[in-house]
This record gives C-alpha cells, sequence and structure tokens, in this order.
C-alpha cells in the first residue's frame, strides 16, 4: 500500500519555495502533461522486469531474484514468470501462460457488459491515483539547487521538502507530509528523469495496524525508450516498518528492460498468436 501511494511523488507542485516564475511554472506545467502522457504508455507497451530481493538495503548480493515478462492485457497487465536470463524456464508452461494471455485479449477486445464493466473499474483506479496525483500539486515545496549531466543530456536538480502550509485530505496524503527529496528534470524535454524519496518522521498506515519507519528510502530512474516515450527503468525500495507486532522489510531493486509496444489488445494478440506459431521461445516482432 505505501509503495503504491509513495508513486504519487512522481507528480509535481507548481509551487517553490518563493514566488514562481512564469517559466518554472510553464516548466513544471509540461513535466506533468508530459508524466500523464507517458505512463499511459504502459497500457501498450511490454517489458521485461527483473527484481532483486534483498534482507536489508546493504547487502551485495540479493538473496532470490524473480524476473517477469509483463504484457498489457487490456485491463490490467499479465505476468507470465521467466527464468535465468530472463528466458522461459520451461518452454510447455511458457506456452500455456501465452495461450491463457491470448484468450485474455481477445476477451479484453470484446464490449460486453463484462468488459465495460472491468473497464470502468479500471478507469476508477485511474481517477483515484490522478486525484492523489493531484494531491501533490499543494504538498510540496520545489528549489532549484543545480544542473547535473547524464550521458550527453543536462538534468534540472530540485529538492522537495513538505510545504507547511498543506493540509491533508485523507490518510493517504498525509503520508506527503512525512517525505523528503530530490528529483532531476530532463531540461531538453520536460520529462522526469529521476527521483528519490526519503521518510522523516514514521507513518502509520492501514488504521494504525502498520507503521512505515523513518529514514525508508525510495527511488526511480526513467529513460526515453521510444522518442517521447520516458518509462522507469530502475527502481529501489527500502522500507523498515511493522505490521500488526511483527517487523518487516521491503528491500527491492527492479531492472525493467526490453520496452516494446504491443499496442491495444487486438493488436497485442496478433502479437501473441505469432509467437504461438513460432514456437513460442522467442519474443515475435510487432
Amino acid at each position: 500500500m505505501f509503495c503504491a501511494t509513495f508513486l504519487g511523488l512522481l507528480t509535481f507542485p507548481q509551487s517553490t519555495s518563493a514566488p514562481a516564475s512564469k517559466d518554472q511554472s510553464d516548466l513544471f506545467d509540461r513535466v506533468i502533461a508530459n508524466q500523464k502522457r507517458t505512463e499511459s504508455a504502459l497500457d501498450v507497451y511490454e517489458r521485461i522486469e527483473r527484481v532483486e530481493i534483498r534482507k536489508s538495503g546493504s547487502d551485495a548480493n540479493p538473496f532470490e531474484v524473480k524476473a517477469w515478462r509483463v504484457f498489457p492485457a487490456g485491463t490490467g497487465m499479465d505476468k507470465i514468470s521467466l527464468g535465468p536470463g530472463d528466458k522461459p524456464a520451461n518452454l510447455e508452461n511458457y506456452r500455456a501462460e501465452l495461450e491463457k494471455l491470448e484468450k485474455q485479449l481477445v476477451w479484453a477486445a470484446q464490449r460486453g457488459p463484462a468488459q465495460q464493466e472491468a473497464y470502468a473499474k479500471l478507469e476508477r483506479k485511474r481517477k483515484e491515483r490522478n486525484e492523489l496525483l493531484n494531491s501533490t500539486h499543494d504538498a510540496f515545496l520545489f528549489a532549484l539547487v543545480g544542473h547535473e549531466v547524464r550521458g550527453d543530456r543536462s538534468l534540472a536538480k530540485y529538492t522537495m521538502s513538505p510545504n507547511p502550509k498543506y493540509k491533508p485530505t485523507n490518510r493517504n496524503t498525509t503520508l506527503f507530509t512525512k517525505v523528503s527529496g530530490t528529483l532531476w528534470i530532463d531540461v531538453q524535454s520536460s520529462e522526469l528523469a529521476k527521483i528519490e524519496g526519503h521518510v522523516t518522521e514514521d507513518i502509520s498506515l492501514a488504521l494504525f495496524v502498520a507503521k512505515v519507519y523513518k529514514g525508508s528510502y525510495f527511488m526511480q530512474e526513467r529513460y526515453e525508450i521510444a522518442p517521447g516515450i520516458w518509462l522507469p527503468t530502475f527502481q529501489q525500495y527500502d522500507f523498515d516498518g511493522r505490521k500488526f507486532l511483527l517487523p518487516f522489510s521491503i528491500h527491492e531493486r527492479s531492472f525493467y528492460t526490453s520496452y516494446r509496444r504491443v499496442g491495444p489488445p487486438k493488436e497485442a494478440r496478433e502479437i501473441v498468436l505469432s509467437e504461438l506459431s513460432k514456437g513460442a521461445g522467442e519474443r515475435a516482432d510487432p
């Protein structure tokens, strides 16, 4: 729950610690618009996701590694398990998962009452997320602290801190008062390139049955994976806390690679059918 809510930090307020100039306001307007546009690309792009799980954030090596092929299936994302080298561990099982995905895509491409309700439910979730994102407009104060170079790109670096005048509207937005961090914006494209955040006070969750401790950390990097499309390539969580009376730790590093546009369900199904006809061992060209 906390991890999902923390993603609300990936949009930006239009105010800073000093009165914003028109140029700066225009910049954040563009960043917000780009963020919404590129996030919608996840509905039509597949990817390979590899997650390294550690016992603590300082561990050099993970004790467990999981990998999936993540494929958009209309009303959600289908995850097909992969083995070492991000390849199918068992071709028979992999083919069975592709056949299941193909059926999901056939269903999602139809427009019956069940499909309409499923898409409506998805839209309601997006609306709720957008409302959470919109609340961040007033939750933070941003200050430009300099510029950095990443490859051949120039990144504007901003600090973010809780706005003391912000009044949370619900339990989820309360966490914004207990987080600070830094973000980097690609100067040329006005796209989010990197964001990191720290929990500055213990955060109570789920009617106080869980708590995330001060010092927990989050970071995400984004790159241009296609012209005008910036999506996550790396994400790190280092959260410690308790649920009921039991301690928990989440120390994960996720790598997102092999992004590829597969399109809406009708187009995506053709790709899956092509793979099935070729033996389902390799991804087919779109």
